[in-house]
C-alpha cells in the first residue's frame, strides 16, 4: 500500500535555471547550476546531464526539483537541491513544465 503522506513531504517546485557551468572536480561529469525558484530564492544544483545538454542551452530553461531535502556536498560544491529527471540506461533527460510557469509553482 503507497503511503501518500510520504509524497507530500517532498516540496517539488518549478524553477528556471540562471547559470549553467562545468564541474570538473565532480567525480563524473556534471553541471554547476543555479536555478531561480521564485519567492523561494535561487539555488544551487550539481547535475550529471552532460549528454544530453550543454551549459549554455541550459540558461532559461524551467524545470522540476525537490527543494526541501537539504544540502549535499559535492566535491566542492554544495547542492541545494535536486532537479529531477528520467533515466534510461545512459541518458538523464530532464523534467520539466510542458507549458512556461512562474518559478515557484508547487508541482503535485
Amino acid at each position: 500500500m503507497f503511503d501518500y503522506s510520504l509524497f507530500k513531504e517532498l516540496d517539488i517546485r518549478i524553477g528556471t535555471i540562471i547559470s549553467a557551468n562545468k564541474f570538473p572536480e565532480a567525480r563524473n561529469p556534471s553541471y554547476k547550476l543555479k536555478i531561480n525558484f521564485g519567492k523561494y530564492g535561487i539555488l544551487r544544483s550539481s547535475a550529471q546531464i552532460t549528454k544530453l545538454y550543454k551549459p549554455q542551452n541550459l540558461i532559461n530553461k524551467q524545470i522540476v526539483a525537490v527543494i526541501n531535502l537539504g544540502s549535499r556536498k559535492i566535491a566542492n560544491y554544495e547542492s541545494e537541491c535536486l532537479i529531477l529527471g528520467a533515466v534510461d540506461k545512459e541518458n538523464v533527460f530532464l523534467l520539466k513544465p510542458k507549458e512556461k510557469t512562474l518559478n515557484g509553482e508547487s508541482v503535485f
